[in-house]
């Protein structure tokens, strides 16, 4: 068998990519892995490097609108796991255009030629973002998707386009919702690897707010795992949520993270909040479980510590990202 893998040079699929062919997945154990990435400015091709020797990776760098690419490449697989999107918020509210082309109309390609070429497993990578906002409780799969950021928007609306194609088409697609993720090779313009690196650098963090914003915060490890039981197990047509179980709220994060470091809240400068941010995510994650057996293993405390110093351990990666990380004046 072999998969193609869109997005994989960025941080959620490489360690996908990684684990599938480090042989974390048996159902994967002999399955060739396609990777297609555009290696726009959060894409890194190093993120693949532990597996880049593996005569089961092939890399193409293109981008998932070139519908003569995308249709090539589906005549050689026979299964779609799709990562690919425009993902930072900050960067949705600066200019909407890009996430709009990537998380819609890419998709929307690689639907068609999924159609075209009959391809028989197609999973697609969402966020929690797309349900909005809740104060209390936690969304099921069934929850109306009420999107605030112009990213969020344009997620939902991809996962509509993808529910339409197994509605319309039979196309046997799968939705995955995810929350926050965290882990190595996470690029650092997101709030855990940019306080992280900026403390490293004895720079302050900024705080939006008053930081009570609300995050359920997923080991990317167990995101993967998830994902990968809904590739070899999931039900076309359906959605799962992907949760980790452990809400803070972005100052709880911030002072585990200062504690981490070895530093006060001197280092921490409170800036406007973000327009439109959402005051609490959370997901049921009860459907993928009593369905697929999924459960999070990584505990928060063990995971961010090992993230922590997996920044400290790896200057080299992160520091030629960090000016690509600043968000445009």
């Amino acid at each position: 068998m072999k998969i193609l893998v869109t997005g994989a040079a960025g941080f959620i699929g490489s360690n996908f990519v990684r684990r599938a062919l480090e042989g974390a997945y048996p159902a994967l154990a002999d399955t060739d892995v396609v990777v297609l990435d555009k290696l726009t400015y959060a894409g890194n091709r190093d993120n693949l490097d532990p597996v880049a020797d593996s005569p089961r990776l092939r890399f193409v760098q293109g981008d998932i609108l070139d519908r003569g690419l995308v249709d090539d490449l589906m005549t050689e697989v026979d299964q779609v796991v799709h990562f690919a999107a425009e993902s930072h918020v900050d960067r949705s509210i600066l200019g909407a255009a890009d996430f709009v082309m990537t998380n819609v109309v890419g998709t929307q390609t690689l639907l068609d030629a999924a159609l075209r070429r009959g391809i028989d497993t197609f999973v697609h990578v969402s966020t929690d973002e797309v349900y909005g906002s809740i104060d209390e409780g936690s969304w099921p799969e069934t929850h109306p998707l009420e999107p605030n950021s112009p990213y969020s928007a344009s997620k939902a609306s991809s996962d509509l386009l993808a529910r339409s194609y197994y509605r319309t088409h039979g196309l046997p697609v799968s939705i995955t919702r995810c929350s926050n993720n965290y882990g190595p090779y996470h690029f650092p313009e997101k709030l855990i690897p940019l306080f992280v690196t900026n403390l490293i650098d004895g720079l302050k963090v900024p705080l939006y707010g008053d930081g009570m914003n609300v995050r359920d915060w997923l080991h990317v490890d167990d995101h993967c795992r998830g994902i990968e039981l809904v590739r070899a197990s999931g039900r076309p047509g359906e959605v799962y949520n992907i949760g980790g179980g452990t809400e803070l709220t972005n100052k709880e994060l911030t002072g585990l993270l200062l504690e981490a470091s070895g530093v006060g809240w001197e280092m921490v400068e409170p800036v406007e909040d973000r327009k439109g941010h959402d005051r609490r995510y959370s997901v049921d994650i009860t459907k993928i479980s009593d369905e697929l057996g999924y459960a999070p293993q990584v505990p928060f405390e063990q995971g961010l510590a090992e993230v922590v110093q997996w920044y400290r351990d790896n200057e080299a990666w992160w520091r030629p990202l960090k000016d690509r990380a600043a968000l445009p004046a």
